[in-house]
């Protein structure tokens, strides 16, 4: 079949968020015809200017010449609605193609959860597809309870092309570490822990944190694997201990954190909310701990055996050597007949 990946670059090469769509066309590449459309993700005159080259000369022209597509899967969201459209509407003059979308992001439950018209012309556009391959269970049903009637498959989690060999020691002493935007992560300033050490990597870190908490400094995505020597990578959001709290905290109950992968991928078994859609997966795989109340990190941390974590790693291993071929996505377009 004539397969094509519609994606967009990102030139912020230390920014984990395109690094999930990066690592599908990896993964996809024997398969698909990649297809990249660069544009400023800001908004301002050369943003504009980018898109209307795309919407009047590339993307028409792309359709005219590629009339034989069997299958287009977007990499989404395009942040871009006029764009979105503008595919659509040549896909559907110029082709035959069935559409599919790979969910990255929903923004009708992250950041405008709030505004049903938005949320309905989004489900409304989801609903022009043949097909969405979604997060997790819990995207699926909310997509469902919310109206839409395309078919949706059940990513489970994403892959992770992580380029580090995968970490096999399985000694067990109880550190813990984080990676990501720190500015985004208030709670790290409240979190005394009084027995177990926190190593904190990423960019906008506080001016200073509590005891037992030591920043090493910001990484690439494809350089920080090795530096995640500890005995859990941490997975929370917000500004308190108790819950994960404000926009992205909320938005843990329905997506799949792409740090998520980055741990277990690298061999490093994870702590992840409780009330997290991927604490489900945490829990069938074995592959971590869930944990409702930071409070509790440390007694959480102390309980465990050097037993029951030998094993942890043992199933975290399994899990990532999937990761690393793309085991995820592919199974997800197999079941779309892909």
């Amino acid at each position: 079949m004539n397969n094509y990946l519609i994606s967009i670059t990102d030139k912020n090469k230390n920014d984990a968020g395109p690094k999930a769509k990066r690592d599908i066309e990896h993964f996809l590449a024997g398969k698909f015809h990649s297809v990249t459309l660069k544009y400023d993700l800001k908004m301002g005159w050369k943003s504009r200017l980018q898109k209307l080259y795309l919407a009047h000369v590339k993307v028409p022209a792309f359709f005219k010449n590629h009339s034989d597509i069997d299958n287009l899967v977007l990499q989404y969201p395009l942040y871009s609605t006029y764009l979105l459209d503008v595919i659509l509407t040549n896909l559907k003059k110029y082709t035959q193609a069935k559409l599919y979308l790979v969910i990255h992001d929903l923004e009708s439950l992250r950041l405008f959860k709030d505004k049903p018209n938005y949320v309905q012309s989004e489900i409304n556009f989801l609903n022009q597809a043949d097909g969405l391959i979604v997060h997790n269970h819990k995207m699926i049903a909310w997509l469902q309870a919310n109206g839409c009637t395309s078919k949706l498959i059940d990513l489970e989690i994403f892959d992770y092309d992580n380029p580090q060999p995968l970490l096999t020691n399985d000694y067990y002493d109880a550190s813990v570490c984080f990676a990501g935007n720190l500015a985004k992560a208030d709670f790290l300033t409240k979190l005394n822990l009084t027995k177990h050490q926190l190593v904190l990597f990423g960019p906008n870190p506080s001016n200073s944190y509590p005891q037992n908490i030591a920043y090493q400094g910001q990484k690439t995505p494809e350089e920080l694997p090795k530096f995640l020597q500890q005995s859990f990578g941490l997975v929370w959001d917000g500004d308190s201990l108790s819950s994960c709290t404000g926009t992205f905290g909320e938005y843990m109950k329905y997506n799949n954190p792409h740090k998520v992968s980055l741990y277990l991928s690298s061999g490093l078994p994870v702590i992840i909310w409780k009330e997290a859609a991927l604490a489900d997966f945490v829990e069938k795989h074995h592959v971590g701990l869930t944990i409702a109340d930071l409070n509790d990190l440390d007694d959480l941390l102390d309980r465990l055996t050097p037993a029951d974590y030998a094993l942890i790693r043992q199933n975290v291993a399994a899990v990532a050597n999937k990761m690393r071929q793309g085991y995820y996505i592919k199974q997800a377009l197999k079941q779309l007949k892909l």
